[in-house]
């Protein structure tokens, strides 16, 4: 298949600096309306798809603001450490003509640290743009012919933030072999994260379920952007997927705060790299998919109908926590430093926590069934 004639117009949005990312999303901030939470859920379970409408945007109490200060303090060198990891694994990998695509929203600040570091580290200053993937809907096409448009023959590489149970792997390995199919390309689907508890990416910084701050708030730390939407109401079959833009969360806004203190780490963590490197290759392995086998056994244990109501991981717990019902919150370890959030989140919304040592990850999050399908 040939490329579109007539792209999209790019149309600057969001709060990050735009030689840091170029956002491929169509600003739908004067148009689109959010439902509460529970008639979203609601929705959702009787059949809507996830995409055709936003969340509330939850905004943070103070305690809970200064947890995130707190925590980004902790693990600042951490996820420095980790941004190393995965950036010189897509060098190694890639080459120095590598277009970074982070899958937004998680996925964008991840890709901003991954460009600060290869910029400050190897002076090179890689492509960097945030697009849409929906689970049942795939990638958004439009997207990502402008990339092939504006970069041809150079190479991909897709990043995120975490993985779950691989839900959003397997949705990019199918758009992957889409787009290599009608465009005649030659993608990669490999995905790089931080984070992979759910053993199902190839390239990660640790496999540890440990806390990425960014997960702790919404568009407070994803350059004041929603969640991408797909509702044909709003987005044409020419437009890029959608988004909004939260004018009025400025004054909340720490999403360039939190770049600019992982960043800073970057020359002082060089030789924990070279360290993390060396014992990466020494004892990788390939995924194995293991998270998703321990989702299917909490899904049996616990009586639940439809696998994604389950959301393992201190991300997907999180955003249980903050955009969906939770009916409970399954924690490995109540002393876990990595949960405080996890801890304070359920008790300000009344979820019953339990103990359930049996996981690798560290926590759970259980989606209360309202009955009908779900996201």
């Amino acid at each position: 298949m040939a490329f579109t004639t007539s792209l999209p117009t790019l149309m600057p949005v969001g709060s990050y600096l735009q030689e840091d990312v170029t956002f491929l999303l169509k600003d739908l901030s004067s148009s689109m309306l959010e439902s509460s939470t529970e008639e979203r859920e609601r929705a959702i379970q009787s059949g809507t798809h996830y995409s055709e409408m936003l969340p509330v945007e939850y905004k943070p109490s103070e305690e809970y603001m200064k947890l995130f200060h707190s925590s980004l303090e902790m693990y600042k060198k951490k996820l420095a450490v980790a941004v190393g990891v995965v950036a010189e694994q897509i060098i190694e990998n890639k080459g120095t003509e590598t277009v970074l695509v982070s899958l937004a929203r998680a996925g964008t600040p991840i890709g901003i640290l991954i460009k600060r570091y290869i910029l400050a580290t190897h002076g090179l200053s890689l492509p960097h743009y945030s697009v849409s993937i929906i689970r049942g809907r795939g990638i958004d096409e439009n997207a990502m012919q402008y990339i092939f448009q504006n970069h041809p023959n150079q190479r991909i590489q897709f990043i995120d933030g975490w993985t779950g149970k691989g839900a959003i792997t397997k949705e990019l390995q199918q758009a992957v072999a889409r787009l290599n199919e009608i465009y005649n390309q030659q993608l990669d689907a490999c995905i790089a994260v931080l984070a992979d508890p759910g053993h199902c990416a190839a390239i990660f910084g640790t496999r540890e379920d440990f806390l990425i701050p960014s997960a702790c708030l919404n568009a407070t730390v994803s350059g004041l952007v929603s969640r991408t939407i797909l509702n044909k109401l709003y987005i044409g079959s020419d437009d890029f997927h959608g988004v909004k833009y939260y004018r009025e969360l400025e004054g909340e806004d720490v999403s360039n705060h939190f770049i600019n203190t992982i960043a800073k780490q970057f020359p002082l963590v060089q030789n924990e790299i070279s360290t993390e490197l060396g014992l990466l290759r020494a004892v990788f392995s390939k995924p194995t998919w293991s998270g998703l086998q321990e989702v299917e056994r909490i899904q049996k244990e616990f009586g639940i109908e439809n696998m994604n109501l389950v959301k393992p991981g201190v991300g997907e717990t999180t955003r249980v926590l903050l955009r969906r019902v939770p009916w409970k919150v399954l924690v490995s370890n109540y002393d876990d430093p990595n949960l405080h959030h996890i801890l304070l989140l359920a008790k300000e919304r009344n979820v019953p926590v339990e103990l359930y040592p049996r996981m690798s990850y560290s926590c759970c999050g259980l989606i209360k069934s309202l009955g009908g399908n779900t996201e």
